[in-house]
């Protein structure tokens, strides 16, 4: 029978009592090793409980707003009454993907737990993958998601029961992008805690969209924790998708640890949810790695998104890039914290980092901070942030050849934009993510109830309404 644990305490009291009384159902079919953390992070959790906005990095982050809602969490999945097909509906154009299913924080194929592929990539359910794999296991998990960060790392270390496990063989290109679609679909306001472990082995290669997506209107919170082990030689290409409703939360915390020659290309796309705080934590463990983390966030209403980007550069001849743009409307805020970490043995570095975002009025607000601690001396590195509004220069001269005032905010606000969608390589992808933008700069993006890509007609063509006879 599906057991809910409801709401009757705060809900880091309402957790710590369910662990208390359920930890032999939460660590069924656990190794040794992941039961000794399960039980190591609770005591931290017992001591620190959640973050507030009472602590540094949490200041501008008004996550207690979340955290004293009333939430219910499933001990066991949901009975499913809905095939995963009727809730996801994907129609980008060209664009082929190899589909992993989470429906309310479970892995979602009671059928094929763990997929192996012709091409050696394996795919499957963290819990299954465990007991599958136990090697990789003692080898990687746990090894770099830091269980001191917070509460919410240590409490999903504590208590998750499943998510996604990827393993890509050494020298093996995977023939198709995985995609992993996370559905909310419950009555109750639910909080869900997933667990991810990405495995590249030497000379591999991997595409992979994560999607995050809610079809109701009910609040949520979701707590990610993903695990990304990229192995001499191998290249990453990692693309977040967020469109969730206003009433819900998602704190996405991503540790990747880079060895000697590994390429990893991040991009977040953010354009919906009620609060976000996506936490990136790259390390470059080895000669010649090399990591690219982009962002794009448009907010409007009263949402919130907090980016948390570290880089630490660990080994000589590393380089580093690093893009986050925001477009702001009327009360949304965002918090912008990049931190790059040089070594003192690090030297000839190359490390950039930059955060560029536009108020479309007083209201809403950016805090941004980025910051650099560099303890070698052989090294380029830079750091920069701009606010402002879009350009009155531009605006006019747009004016002047008869575009519309709403269209030339537009083509300024989407060309802002260009430079993160630009660097999306999937071209299928590009071209969608393209429209989506448009489609958000105009309000008419918003969660809608088939797919995380809301996609239309893929032949349909967005068209700028301009009036020719003034040019």
């Amino acid at each position: 029978m599906n057991q809910i644990v409801a709401k009757q305490l705060p809900l880091d009291e309402m957790l710590i009592g369910s662990f208390d009384q359920n930890s032999k159902a939460i660590a069924r079919g656990d190794l040794a090793k992941v039961e000794r953390m399960r039980h190591a992070a609770m005591e931290y959790f017992r001591e620190h409980r959640f973050p507030d906005s009472t602590h540094e990095k949490w200041k501008n982050t008004e996550i207690e707003n979340l955290t004293g809602e009333d939430f219910v969490q499933l001990l066991e999945p949901a009975a499913a009454d809905r095939n995963m097909e009727d809730l996801f509906r994907c129609e980008v154009h060209n664009f082929d993907t190899e589909i992993v299913s989470m429906l309310n924080g479970w892995y979602h194929d009671k059928n094929v737990r763990i997929r192996t592929f012709p091409d050696g990539v394996v795919v499957g359910s963290i819990k299954d993958a465990m007991q599958a794999f136990p090697e990789l296991f003692d080898t990687h998990y746990g090894e770099i998601a830091n269980n001191t960060l917070n509460g919410f790392t240590a409490i999903n270390t504590a208590m998750v029961q499943d998510g996604v496990f990827i393993y890509v063989p050494d020298g093996v290109t995977a023939h198709k992008t995985l995609q992993i679609i996370k559905m909310i679909d419950l009555e109750e306001n639910l909080f869900v805690q997933n667990r991810n472990l990405i495995i590249l082995g030497r000379n591999s290669s991997l595409s992979l969209m994560h999607c995050d997506d809610s079809i109701n209107q009910h609040s949520s919170l979701v707590n990610t924790v993903t695990e990304v082990f990229v192995s001499e030689g191998a290249h990453l290409e990692l693309y977040k998708l967020q469109n969730l409703n206003d009433q819900s939360g998602l704190v996405n915390s991503t540790f990747i640890r880079q060895m000697a020659n590994s390429t990893v290309k991040t991009n977040t796309l953010t354009f919906n949810c009620g609060l976000i705080r996506n936490s990136v934590h790259i390390s470059l463990d080895g000669k010649g790695a090399h990591a690219d983390v982009l962002g794009l966030y448009l907010m409007d209403k009263s949402q919130h998104v907090d980016n948390q980007i570290r880089i630490d550069h660990n080994q000589p001849h590393c380089t580093s890039n690093e893009l986050f743009k925001g477009i702001l409307d009327d009360q949304a805020s965002a918090v912008f914290n990049g931190y790059i970490y040089v070594a003192r043995d690090a030297q000839k570095t190359n490390a950039y980092q930059n955060n560029n975002n536009i108020l479309l009025k007083p209201t809403a607000t950016i805090n941004t901070k980025p910051f650099l601690e560099i303890y070698a001396d052989d090294v380029k590195c830079s750091h920069g942030a701009t606010i402002g509004q879009l350009d009155q220069d531009a605006m006019f001269y747009l004016r002047s050849r008869g575009i519309s005032k709403a269209n030339a905010r537009l083509l300024l606000m989407y060309a802002f934009a260009s430079d993160i969608i630009s660097e999306i390589s999937i071209e299928a992808l590009r071209h969608r993510i393209d429209d989506m933008v448009k489609k958000r700069l105009r309000g008419e993006l918003s969660v809608c109830e088939k797919c995380v890509l809301h996609c239309g007609s893929p032949e349909k063509e967005y068209h700028f309404e301009i009036d020719y006879s003034k040019l």
